[in-house]
C-alpha cells in the first residue's frame, strides 16, 4: 500500500494519541489453546500420527483477542464479557490479570462453558509446527438474558469517561443487537463512537458508528456471492451502510485488501499492507476491528482509521499464533512504507 508523505505524517500523530484513550469492550471471550507436540511415530490402531505433547498455552481470541490488541496498542480496556469455572475461563482471567486488565466485571458463570478453540499443531524437532486438527467447545446454551443484561448495566458508568464502544459478537450469547441498542439510547449524546463486529447477526445493528464484516459476512448476510464482483460488492457495501443507518462500513477482504464505505462518498479500495503471502490469519479480523476502533477513538477520520487497521491487520498476519500488534511495529512500518 502506497502512502503519502501527509498521509503518512497524520497517521504517525494519530499513533501518539492512542495511548490515551480508554475502550469499553463488550462481547464474547473465546479462549484460544495451542497443543504443541512432536512427531513421535505413526499409530497400530489406526493411519494417523501419535505427537509427543511439548507445550500448551492458552491466549486470548473472539472479543478477548480484540481487547488484548487494543491493550498492546496502548488503550485503557474496560473488559465486560462472560468466562465459565473451567480452565480456560480462568487462563483468560489470569492472562488479563498479568496485564494489569481488570477482570472485575466479567460475569463468572457455574453453567457456562468458556467458548474454546483449541488448535493441536504438529512436527519434527526444529521443523516449523504445521496444524493439524481444531476441536471447538462451546456453550451448551447463550448466557442467560438477565446477565447479559447485567454485563450492560455494567457497561453504563463507563461510557461517560470512554472514548469508545467495541462490541465483539461472535454468537455466544455474551451480548447482542439489543443490549447495544438499550446501551446506545442510553449514551445519549454522550462522545464516543460504537463499534461492532458480529459474526453473525450483522443485520441486528442498526444506529452504531461503524461495522468491520469480512466479505464472506457480507455474503452470508445478503445470500449472494461477491467472489471478484466488484460491482455487487459495492451494491452490498452501500445497501448495508444504508439499512443498517451507519456512518461506516469496513469490509475486509483477506489478500485483496480492505473496502471503506462512507455516506455519500465512493468506496475506497485499500490494497492489502505488505506481503500478500500471510502466515496466519487466526484472529486478525480481532486486530482490525481494534485499530480501527481505536484511531476513530483518537480523532481519526474513517479513512485514516481504515489505513491503520489495514497496517496492523497486514503486520499481524505475518506471525504465527493469535497475535497483536503494537505502536511501535505500525509506526516503523508506516515510515518504511
Amino acid at each position: 500500500m502506497k502512502i503519502t508523505a501527509p498521509d503518512r505524517a497524520a497517521l504517525l500523530a494519530i499513533l501518539e494519541r492512542l495511548p490515551r484513550q480508554r475502550v469499553v469492550v463488550l462481547g464474547d471471550l473465546v479462549a484460544d489453546e495451542y497443543i504443541y507436540g512432536e512427531i513421535a511415530r505413526v499409530s497400530r490402531e489406526a493411519p494417523v500420527l501419535i505427537l509427543k505433547q511439548r507445550e500448551k498455552h492458552i491466549v486470548p481470541g473472539g472479543g478477548a483477542n480484540a481487547a488484548n490488541n487494543l491493550v498492546d496498542l496502548g488503550a485503557r480496556v474496560i473488559l465486560l464479557g462472560a468466562v465459565g469455572e473451567d480452565e480456560s475461563g480462568e487462563a483468560l482471567l489470569r492472562y488479563f490479570h498479568e496485564k494489569q486488565v481488570s477482570t472485575r466485571h466479567v460475569e463468572r458463570g457455574r453453567d457456562f462453558l468458556t467458548p474454546t478453540k483449541s488448535r493441536i499443531l504438529g512436527g519434527l524437532t526444529h521443523w516449523p509446527r504445521q496444524q493439524i486438527v481444531r476441536v471447538d467447545r462451546e456453550p451448551a446454551r447463550p448466557l442467560a438474558p438477565a446477565a447479559r443484561r447485567r454485563l450492560s448495566r455494567r457497561a453504563l458508568p463507563f461510557l461517560r469517561d470512554s472514548s469508545a464502544v467495541l462490541v465483539s459478537d461472535y454468537g455466544y450469547g455474551t451480548t447482542d443487537a439489543r443490549e447495544v441498542e438499550w446501551l446506545r439510547r442510553r449514551k445519549g449524546r454522550r462522545p464516543g463512537p460504537i463499534m461492532v463486529d458480529s459474526r453473525y447477526a450483522l443485520l441486528d445493528y442498526q444506529h452504531v458508528t461503524a461495522a468491520a464484516p469480512n466479505e464472506p459476512e457480507v455474503e452470508a448476510a445478503f445470500g449472494q456471492s461477491i467472489g471478484n464482483n466488484l460491482e455487487r460488492l459495492h451494491l452490498l457495501g452501500r445497501k448495508l451502510l444504508r439499512r443498517q443507518e451507519l456512518e461506516a462500513l469496513l469490509v475486509t477482504r483477506g489478500r485483496d485488501g480492505m473496502v471503506l464505505f462512507e455516506l455519500r462518498r465512493a468506496p475506497v479500495h485499500l490494497p492489502i499492507f505488505g506481503s500478500d503471502q500471510a502466515v496466519d490469519v487466526t484472529g486478525a479480523g480481532d486486530t482490525v476491528i481494534a485499530a480501527f476502533t481505536l484511531a476513530v477513538a483518537a480523532g481519526a477520520s474513517f479513512l485514516h482509521a481504515a489505513m491503520l487497521a489495514n497496517c496492523a491487520g497486514g503486520l499481524v498476519v505475518m506471525k504465527r499464533g493469535t497475535a497483536t500488534v503494537t505502536p511501535r511495529e505500525m509506526a516503523e512500518a508506516l515510515r518504511n512504507a
